[in-house]
Formats: C-alpha cells, sequence, structure tokens
C-alpha cells in the first residue's frame, strides 16, 4: 500500500508565519470512491494567498489547526473512479502539501496545452499569468502611453504585470524591496523604473514623484497597505486601481489603512477594483493565447523560482512572505 507523506498546518499562526506552525506525518493513501481520482503530487504553487488562508474564509473556506496545508498543484492520476479522467493524466488541482491526494474529479482540470515546461501551468498559464493578464487589461483596461505602477515588482504577478504593460505601450514603474531588486526589475524585466520602498533614504512618496512627476494612470496592486497610500495620493484624476492582494496585510497584525479612502477615491474620480481570476474563466482562452504568443516570441519572459522536495514547503511560503522570492515560487515534489 502507498504510504502518502503530508505537511499539516499543526496550529493557526498568531502573529507571523514560523516553522512551529507546521508539522508532517505519513499515512496510507486513500482510495478513491466514485467520482474522485487519487493524484501523485508533482509540483505546488506557492501563493500570498495561502496566508491569507490561515485568517477566515476568502474565495475558498478557511484553514484550521490539523488540516493538510492547502495548495494548487499539478499532479499526475495515478487511479481513477471518474468518468473524465484515466490514470496517466496530467491535471491541476488543489491537491495540498501532500504527495497523494484523493479529490473529487469534478474540482479537477486539465494542464493546458503548451510547448514549455510543465511548471509553465502554474506561472504563465495558471494563475500568476492569467491573474496578471486579466487584472491589467480586463479590470483596469491599459492604454498605450499611460503610467502604470505595479507592486511586488519582481513578484510572480507583478513580474507579469509590468512586462504585459510595456508590451501594450505603457511607461511602467515598479515596486519592490530593495536596491539590487530593483535594478533585476529593471534591466531583466524591462520596466522603465523601480523604486525601493525599503530605502532609508527617500520616501517612498518622493521616489515617485522622482520618476513618475506626471503622476500614474494605473496601478496594480499586490501589496495593500502604505504603498496603496502612497500610490493613492500618485493617482491622476479619473485613474485605475486593480486590486489583487494585501500581501503587506496577510502575515502578522496588519496595520489600519490605507486613509485616503474614500476621500481620494471621490476627489480623483478613482474607480478602485478588487477581483480575483476566476471572475474572467470565460475570457481565459484570449489570455493562454496572448501570453502563449508573447513568450514564444521572446517579449514575455516567465522566472520561475523553484524549490526542490515537498518539505521546502514551510520555508518556501515563509520566505515567499518574506519578498525572498523572484517570480514564481514553486514546490516540484516529484
Amino acid at each position: 500500500m502507498l504510504t502518502n507523506k503530508r505537511i499539516l498546518l499543526s496550529q493557526l499562526p498568531t502573529d507571523k508565519l514560523t516553522h512551529d506552525c507546521f508539522s508532517s506525518d505519513e499515512v496510507p493513501v486513500t482510495a478513491p470512491a466514485n467520482g474522485e481520482v487519487v493524484i501523485k503530487t508533482l509540483i505546488l504553487s506557492q501563493d500570498a494567498a495561502n496566508r491569507a488562508w490561515m485568517q477566515g474564509a476568502t474565495y475558498r473556506s478557511a484553514l484550521a489547526g490539523g488540516d493538510v496545508m492547502a495548495s494548487y498543484g499539478i499532479g499526475e492520476v495515478i487511479e481513477s473512479s471518474h468518468a473524465s479522467w484515466v490514470e496517466g493524466d496530467l491535471v491541476m488541482a488543489d491537491v495540498g502539501w501532500q504527495e497523494y491526494a484523493t479529490v473529487n474529479g469534478d474540482e479537477v482540470t486539465g494542464v493546458p496545452d503548451h510547448d514549455g515546461p510543465l511548471s509553465h501551468g502554474l506561472s504563465l498559464l495558471g494563475v500568476a499569468g492569467l491573474t496578471a493578464y486579466h487584472g491589467l487589461i480586463n479590470v483596469a483596461g491599459i492604454h498605450a502611453g499611460e503610467t502604470l505602477l505595479v507592486s511586488a515588482a519582481a513578484g510572480s504577478v507583478g513580474s507579469i504585470v509590468g512586462q504585459i504593460g510595456r508590451i501594450k505601450g505603457a511607461r511602467v514603474i515598479g515596486v519592490a524591496g530593495g536596491d539590487e531588486k530593483c535594478r533585476w526589475v529593471e534591466r531583466e524585466l524591462g520596466f522603465d523604473a523601480c523604486v525601493n520602498y525599503k530605502s532609508t533614504e527617500q520616501s517612498l512618496r518622493d521616489q515617485l514623484q522622482g520618476v513618475a512627476p506626471n503622476g500614474i494612470d494605473v496601478y496594480f496592486d499586490n501589496t495593500g497597505g502604505d504603498i496603496l497610500q502612497t500610490a493613492l495620493f500618485a493617482m491622476n484624476m479619473k485613474g485605475r486601481v486593480a486590486c489583487c492582494g494585501a500581501v503587506s496585510m496577510y502575515d502578522g497584525k496588519p496595520k489600519p489603512g490605507p486613509f485616503g479612502v474614500p476621500g481620494l477615491l471621490v476627489t480623483k474620480r478613482l474607480r478602485m477594483e478588487g477581483f480575483i481570476v476566476s471572475d474572467y474563466a470565460h475570457l481565459d482562452a484570449d489570455a493562454t493565447h496572448d501570453l502563449s504568443l508573447w513568450a514564444s516570441q521572446g517579449e514575455l519572459k516567465i522566472v520561475e523560482d523553484i524549490l526542490e522536495g515537498l518539505e521546502q514547503a514551510p520555508a518556501g511560503l515563509i520566505g515567499l512572505l518574506a519578498g525572498e522570492n523572484r517570480g514564481k515560487r514553486m514546490i516540484r515534489v516529484a
């Protein structure tokens, strides 16, 4: 009988996420009931939203102490009691931090057809790429000649958002933590400028004034908090803000704010809209086509940060929340 190594969220964090919040065990693989499949986990996605699920229900149910740590991933069907899936199928599902997952086959999707590595199913054509595409094009409606500001510019979503903005003819400014990371965003990803929110020499507000003296037309927000507040003051009249996430507020005790809401929204006639990627699932075919084309033409670089081994998952997520990753962080399990 196959055994399944699992990593559990043994206790909910009361402040910042630590290794003490996790434990591991091994149990027999659960045989599939009618309509279920057993998936061998190959690659796990790591996302800031994983931490938000520990705080309460969002677009999915909240995690509780003792649960297998939740995560979307790519795997191979090794046993099926579902009419749509057969042994050997490569699929994507909410498999969690474990070597094998027994899940409802109706909640499984196939890996998109593409010419790149399997991991592109989670980066370029997965939540990262689709979120970047839909948020910038279908929510914010970026136009050529506009100035775009992107927070978490070196992260999985932000790194793609900025490149799409460049492809669409916008002037792109990133926000990242550290001078070295900012130089990488400009040099490797082609942003026009990048400002360091951790700078002790100059405030973020002054830095933005220096690189965007004529203001910001579109802000793609991955962070919330102080960066969002600063961006609102820099927005132009009738600017648009696409709210994708709030990573600065997930880990630890959130600060109040941002200030300026709703005042700045009113006086500047701003449109601020939150979204999740599934809101635009009906447009995924267009997104997949464009993202694949841009990548094949060399206009869009896909940066992947893959750690090896299931046991790296806790450190990987803790590091992601601390901003140590560049591009899409994943865990290769098998």
